[in-house]
């Protein structure tokens, strides 16, 4: 039988029960700012190892951010291949640094922490290839601001427990379920986490653990036998 909780009580529901499943964290995101936006970038698609090799191999060709910016487009793209789409990746991190550097005058983004939440979305959001989930993972990591990142995992798990409707986008789902949560930066910073770490763990895309899951009682997906078509996981090809 579906649940039929409010969306908004039941995600709180769902984020205590993860709570005690997980345990609650402090915020931890990278030392360097600079370091979370380019990373972000890199992380898309990719593994969180495929990730830093890119990154530590960038940095060794190319110590300065200046030099990132400016670097021969084949060889950056070459220096980061480790992560999924480089050649498209490569571009966005150049122009990103372009933009930040002529504006600000170096490659530093420590005045975030001094604009308003939305003042700092609306200034990310317009760099080239900088979208929701990239501006709000650098906001609630590394300036805390209460923002919720919703990656494919968090969109995956939110939308077959029933917190957000079945074709839901992820970008719409970031101010939905920001919505039903205080605006609290700790709160939304473990959300985030335990929805991740769920859909990593137990709610795969393909074959999720069900039985083995702490949310299945309050799940819509599995209380309907698993038959739900959502926009997050579409059906697989044979």
């Amino acid at each position: 039988m579906l649940t039929t909780l409010d969306p908004a009580v039941k995600t709180r529901d769902a984020h205590e029960r993860l709570n005690e499943h997980y345990g609650v964290d402090p915020i931890r995101g990278r030392v360097d700012p600079m370091h979370e936006l380019i990373g972000t970038i890199l992380s898309h698609r990719t593994t969180f190892a495929n990730e830093r090799t890119a990154y530590q191999t960038m940095r060794e060709r190319f110590p300065t951010w200046e030099e990132v910016r400016d670097a021969p487009l084949d060889q950056l793209i070459d220096a980061i291949k480790t992560a999924n789409y480089p050649e498209i990746k490569a571009p966005y991190m150049q122009n990103v640094l372009t933009v930040l550097i002529a504006e600000r005058g170096s490659a530093n983004i420590d005045f975030l922490w001094d604009m308003s939440t939305d003042d700092a979305m609306a200034w990310l959001n317009r760099l080239p290839g900088v979208g929701p989930k990239t501006s709000t993972l650098l906001l609630l990591f590394s300036f805390h601001k209460p923002v919720l990142p919703v990656d494919t995992h968090v969109h995956r798990v939110t939308q077959r427990l029933g917190l957000i409707g079945p074709k839901v986008s992820a970008e719409k789902a970031h101010k939905l379920l920001l919505s039903y949560l205080p605006a609290d930066a700790t709160v939304l910073y473990n959300f985030h986490k335990h929805f991740f770490w769920h859909g990593q763990r137990v709610c795969f895309w393909y074959n999720p653990n069900c039985t083995g899951c702490v949310l299945n009682d309050m799940c819509d997906f599995y209380q309907s036998g698993r038959t739900a078509v959502l926009s997050s996981t579409p059906v697989r090809k044979k």
